[in-house]
């Protein structure tokens, strides 16, 4: 483990957002993430990236132009997680408000039409037309949402049906392109927009104001049913937020304006009904929510019904405009996401167990294989995922966890900070042909198909070629901090400016702060994580901490302890109060 203290710029001044009454000790945050002056804090819409600054969405525009002003039948197919999921409600509502009154959805089943728009899919939706014309009519543009990149055969599918396909992603491409009418991706070779860091939401969106503004040049808005006032597309910006959180996608400037906007939006109590409706089955106030919540509440809830039933649940409570409706769908997904918590400590427990059978253990990182492969006939395909992700984080090696599928397994793979997870499955592929089925994703998350009778032939050689990509300093944990916190900065108002300062995530971290701590009193609560006081820098006062999940059990907790904290906001019978969160032991 090495711990580093991020960096502040050699020209950081303290003062620099005193104007704006930020706490000394943010202020040092935020300028070791580039952040120094009032002027890059502002998060107005109007600081968005321009649309017309991302190429394709010409081709993709003409497309919806003629779509609408035809009545087209027209197709939105997501993906199964949270980003597909809001992503295609922010498609079905946008496409709706702006005029096209034949928008229906398909997301593909995890189990039986795996991701994107396969030719499984394809088939489904002939299948639907051919069995009921009058409910399910003859689809005439498909539009991707979260997916299609790399859905070359099913373009090619539905090309032959003669639909038209337009592609709305932002996954990492491959040597090939799809034979789609459009295709609209930030990370498309030789995209010159400022972000590629939006979600397939963050897409989508950006592909429904440049429709707006081209309608708005023709003087669509002008007859009925308009009459000269145009759709207020911003009413869709709490749906983005959640995706662009719950999808891990770097927050950029760009993204964090998105993410503010929609927090903004549901603290007013405008936001859609299904997130509401969430947000009180959650138990979050929606007068406090943070990007926390939608990380670590609204997110989760939503990706259980991918993981576990159909994603359609999820949508379907995002398209509701009725409260009762959304009510009982939000506690649905609140009901999945419990069965999904269960599933995934079980299997976690049984993968650790079968590790420690293997002799691999986090204390043996000297002799650990460069990928963690476990697999098991019991599995569940949609929580794999999740077992990846831890391994990857206890052991600090690239992770795959594999479940049975119809066609043999499907693994889902979770990488580590500097290595390139699509990248080395690539390589994989190309020096072992047919071993995969298929493959596909970015840099820190992948899925992938063997058959059967192939698993054992993947863990075998799969370890040989990461580890011929793996550098030493990979395989060594860094943890950032941002220094040390004194006990005078430690208050209510800056655990305030925390909550409300960021929004924080991806690649730019919530705070935390290091200190030298005496503890005591420590407690075991519900679930195993751990309570107690905690009292630092020669003061006599104690502080109330938590420690959620902790790596130890009450009784080894040592009674004096360098900490990585982060500062949080306590509250009971309507008053506040600060807080520690204890996140690691650094000694």
């Amino acid at each position: 483990m090495k711990v580093v203290v991020r960096a502040l710029p050699p020209e950081f001044q303290a003062g620099a957002l005193r104007q704006l009454k930020v706490p000394a000790a943010l202020e040092r945050v935020y300028a070791a993430r580039g952040v120094d002056t009032p002027a890059a804090l502002e998060a107005g819409l109007n600081r968005l990236l321009p649309p017309v600054d991302l190429s394709g969405l010409g081709a993709a525009v003409q497309l919806l132009v003629q779509a609408i002003n035809q009545q087209q039948q027209i197709v939105i197919v997501g993906d199964f997680d949270a980003d597909g999921a809001t992503g295609t409600a922010v498609a079905v509502r946008g496409l709706r408000m702006l005029g096209a009154q034949h928008v229906r959805y398909r997301v593909p089943n995890r189990f039986t039409h795996g991701y994107g728009l396969s030719p499984a899919v394809v088939e489904t939706l002939l299948d639907d037309y051919a069995r009921d014309p009058g409910a399910h009519p003859m689809p005439e543009l498909l539009i991707t949402v979260d997916n299609g990149t790399s859905s070359i055969d099913g373009v090619a599918r539905a090309n032959l049906a003669g639909m038209r396909v337009l592609i709305t992603d932002h996954h990492l491409p491959g040597a090939t392109l799809p034979a789609a009418a459009a295709i609209v991706n930030p990370n498309l070779p030789g995209e010159t927009f400022a972000s590629k860091n939006l979600c397939g939401a963050g897409v989508m969106f950006y592909l429904l104001l440049a429709l707006r503004a081209k309608l708005r040049e023709s003087g669509y808005f002008n007859g009925a049913p308009f009459k000269g006032i145009e759709p207020n597309l911003s009413t869709l910006i709490d749906l983005v937020a959640l995706a662009t959180v719950a999808d891990l996608v770097p927050l950029d400037r760009n993204n964090r304006i998105l993410v503010e906007q929609g927090l903004r939006r549901l603290r007013a109590g405008a936001g859609t009904m299904g997130l509401r409706a969430l947000l009180a089955t959650s138990g979050t106030d929606t007068a406090t929510v943070c990007a926390q919540d939608f990380g670590f509440r609204l997110g989760p809830r939503i990706n259980a019904a991918g993981r576990l039933e159909d994603m359609s649940i999820g949508i379907e409570c995002l398209l509701s405009d009725d409260p009762t409706r959304a009510r009982q769908l939000a506690e649905q997904l609140g009901a999945l996401n419990t069965e999904r918590r269960e599933l995934q400590a079980q299997m976690q427990h049984e993968a650790f167990a079968a590790l420690d059978k293997l002799s691999i253990s986090p204390d043996r990182k000297g002799q650990l294989p460069a990928v963690i492969i476990v697999a098991d006939v019991e599995w569940h395909q949609g929580v794999v995922g999740l077992v990846a992700s831890k391994l990857a984080e206890r052991f600090h090696r690239p992770a795959v966890a594999f479940a049975p599928a119809a066609d043999g397994w499907r693994g889902s793979a979770r990488s580590i900070s500097g290595f390139h997870l699509r990248d080395a499955l690539a390589l994989v592929d190309a020096q072992n042909p047919g071993l995969m089925q298929r493959f596909g994703g970015h840099a820190m998350a992948a899925g992938m198909s063997v058959d059967t009778d192939k698993l054992e032939a993947f863990q075998r050689i799969a370890p040989k070629v990461f580890a011929a990509a793996l550098l030493p300093e990979m395989l060594s944990e860094v943890i950032y901090t941002d220094g040390d916190l004194s006990p005078a900065e430690f208050d209510v108002e800056l655990a305030q400016a925390i909550r409300f300062g960021g929004p924080w995530g991806q690649a730019f971290p919530e705070p935390a702060f290091t200190i030298d701590a005496h503890i005591f009193d420590v407690q075991t609560l519900s679930g195993g994580h751990l309570r107690c006081k905690v009292r630092w820098g020669g003061v006599a006062a104690m502080v109330s901490a938590v420690w959620f999940s902790p790596d130890r059990a009450k009784d080894a907790v040592p009674e004096r302890a360098r900490l990585l904290v982060q500062v949080a906001i306590d509250e009971f019978r309507g008053l506040a109060s600060a807080r520690l969160m204890i996140r690691r032991l650094l000694d």
